[in-house]
């Protein structure tokens, strides 16, 4: 036995390699080899201790920790490894001439997987792409989960793992939906018959969109008209999310909400068309006139010929049980004498809401931001002051324009008096950019406004000694108090 362990000491430690005067043995080479692995091992449990234990606590979104987390890990790897080495008695400097040589071989044999590092040094220092994004590339979508030197790891929306190499974010054109910000916009198509009623196609639309507690109200949604089709108009819905990575279950759920609502309003989409053109008809004649003696009764036995009734897509729609906007648009004064595109473009900046029975849709003396017109239901106005009721409003009726329109509190309390009571609701914010974009309609809204000069008194906005002095003086005060509250420039006062 001390002969057979004298012969492997005498293998082990023998001389077998002589790199710039430091002499190797296979001994040596075996614990440099193991203080490399025990090195590796000790700087990637050192970068995650950073990363859990000072990282984390700093709230440093995920991304960057990663990026961190990297470049300390292989920081230690090249330090350690530089230590161990000249600790060995390596001469790095004279090996410097032999790597290089080596490297331009390696790098003509590995160049993919050198291109692969440097993209994920890249993709870790310029942070374009973090842990956590959402991201789009070719037809892949999915969360990115790590961020290594060779590859990315990517979980796609069936919950599937897929290893990308770096290179290939750098080559190609990336969608990163979670780049500063997470609000995105999705749009749906829509395709209805050509006869269709634009306004009650965009208010269905808004409703299915308004009616997705995942689509954000702000910006509000919107109803693009692309192009004439063939056999159809081409529409498209657009609304914002603050989830991009389930912008396709919300796609989906929006398209459940458009298929309900066409459906409930009679809106027909057209299926394609074909015109068939008989150059001789003459042809055909006699075959049908056989067919309809029954002479082919043997051959095609069971055969049947029954009329049809085709329904194309000029039929009439149903009717809707509900008055829909425009109707009750058209019934308030402010807005009788509205142009189809100023209707349209007022149903696109409003949306509906519903109220259970005996909730308050606006307080006595709050600030006034919304109007509303009653859809279904029944409200109550009441004043809180005097404690009594001052007015029912029923369907059609509409209120809170006065306050909203001349910038004063509101004057009483509103409440439902009947399960889901179903208002039209319109947002100064809204308002104010449908003014900006329609000046004749702000106009239209000054005129009418400055009609009601008994309700501007009472409120204290007015005084009956100015509207003696001039006739306009009530047209010209709504004039300056409609520029001053919703920046708009109606014409000059008289």
């Amino acid at each position: 036995m001390e002969v057979v362990a004298t012969k492997l000491h005498e293998i082990f430690t023998a001389q077998i390699l002589d790199i710039g005067g430091t002499k190797f043995s296979i001994a040596t080479f075996a614990s440099l080899l193991s203080l490399i692995v025990l090195s590796l091992f000790i700087s990637r449990l050192i970068s995650e201790l950073i990363r859990r234990s000072l990282l984390t606590r700093l709230r440093i979104n995920r991304g960057l920790q990663e990026a961190i987390t990297v470049f300390i890990k292989y920081l230690l790897i090249v330090l350690s490894s530089t230590i161990i080495l000249q600790t060995a008695g390596f001469n790095l400097s004279s090996l410097a001439v032999i790597a290089g040589v080596i490297g331009i071989g390696i790098g003509f044999g590995l160049q993919n997987i050198a291109s692969n590092f440097i993209s994920g040094l890249v993709l870790l220092f310029e942070q374009t792409l973090k842990v956590g994004d959402y991201i789009e590339i070719g037809e892949l979508k999915g969360t990115i989960e790590k961020i290594s030197i060779r590859s990315t790891i990517l979980r796609t929306d069936d919950d599937v793992f897929v290893i990308v190499p770096n290179q290939r974010f750098l080559e190609n054109n990336t969608v990163n939906w979670s780049y500063a910000g997470h609000t995105c916009r999705i749009h749906i198509p829509i395709s209805v018959a050509q006869d269709t009623d634009l306004l009650i196609l965009t208010e269905a639309l808004l409703t299915a969109a308004r009616h997705e507690p995942r689509v954000l109200s702000n910006p509000p949604p919107e109803v693009w008209f692309k192009k004439f089709g063939g056999d159809s108009l081409d529409f498209e819905l657009l609304v914002w999310i603050d989830e991009p990575d389930v912008n396709e279950p919300i796609r989906s759920s929006l398209n459940f909400r458009i298929a309900y609502e066409i459906r409930e309003r009679g809106i027909i989409v057209p299926f394609p068309t074909r015109e068939i053109i008989l150059r001789n008809p003459q042809a055909l004649t006699p075959t049908l006139t056989a067919l309809t003696s029954g002479n082919y009764s043997d051959q095609i036995p069971q055969t049947k010929i029954k009329p049809q009734l085709i329904e194309t897509s000029s039929s009439v729609p149903k009717e809707i049980n509900s008055k829909n906007l425009r109707d009750l648009l058209r019934k308030i004064s402010y807005f009788e004498r509205c142009t189809e595109v100023e209707l349209f473009a007022l149903i696109a900046r409003g949306y509906r809401r519903h109220f259970d029975i005996a909730q308050v849709i606006c307080q006595e003396n709050d600030p006034s931001d919304e109007f509303y017109i009653i859809l279904s239901g029944v409200v109550e106005v009441f004043s809180e002051k005097n404690n009594q009721p001052i007015a029912t409003l029923g369907e059609g009726e509409f209120f809170g324009e006065i306050s909203l329109l001349t910038g004063t509190p509101r004057t009483a309390t509103v409440r439902a008096l009947a399960p889901d009571t179903v208002l039209f609701v319109v947002e100064r914010l809204q308002l104010q950019k449908l003014l900006s974009e329609h000046k004749e309609l702000g106009e239209q809204i000054a005129l009418k406004l400055s009609e009601r000069q008994q309700v501007l008194i009472s409120l204290g906005l007015l005084n009956e000694e100015e509207l003696q002095r001039s006739q306009h003086a009530a047209l010209s005060w709504v004039r300056d108090r409609l520029n001053v509250l919703f920046g708009i420039n109606l014409g000059k006062n008289v």
